[in-house]
């Protein structure tokens, strides 16, 4: 848990000045801060075999500490032989303590192990907002490659209060994820 406040510690003393010198502000209101991070797969596959879902289920949970959710469907689509109210995905939101934790597992431990890493890409929303895509769960320590029998992508969304995309990407970078330049 000390890794938690370490990064929360670091935006209050480091961070969050660095953002209210760079931008001007006249508030400390005015800081962007994390609100959440959402964890998503969508699993399309799932319409076929319903375990997936529960294998997804408990990796997401094993990766973030949480208890993660099945996302159902909204409405029936026939050509993919989909019905109303199926399990189609999995996700969790983490927010406090949670968030910052795996905020920090996420840099310092499982981006780097991504095969020819070269950073990740700065494309925000336009709100602040940054989705990033992970192509394989193996990349967490949490994941035992030898259980694994689907290799299941996800997108990890980080929900700032910034205004702009600006802000938003010098939040992100404050943290410490590591994005092209």
């Amino acid at each position: 848990m000390s890794s938690t406040a370490s990064l929360k510690k670091d935006y209050a003393e480091r961070i969050a000045p660095a953002l209210m010198k760079q931008f001007q502000y006249s508030s400390s209101m005015q800081i962007p801060v994390l609100k959440k991070i959402v964890i998503n797969q969508g699993l399309g596959e799932a319409v076929a075999d319903k375990k997936i879902i529960e294998v997804a289920i408990n990796e997401l949970t094993a990766i973030t500490g949480q208890k993660a959710v099945a996302t159902i469907s909204r409405k029936d689509i026939a050509n993919f032989k989909l019905r109303k109210k199926m399990p189609i995905g999995v996700m969790v939101t983490l927010r406090r303590e949670r968030m910052y934790e795996f905020l920090e597992r996420l840099i310092r431990i499982a981006l780097p192990r991504i095969r020819d890493f070269k950073g990740i890409n700065s494309k925000f929303d336009g709100r602040g907002n940054y989705t990033l895509g992970i192509e394989e769960q193996i990349i967490f320590p949490e994941i035992n490659i030898d259980g694994i029998t689907k290799i299941l992508g996800m997108n990890i969304t980080f929900v700032t209060s910034a205004k702009t995309d600006e802000e938003g990407f010098a939040l992100l970078k404050g943290f410490g994820l590591p994005f092209k330049n």
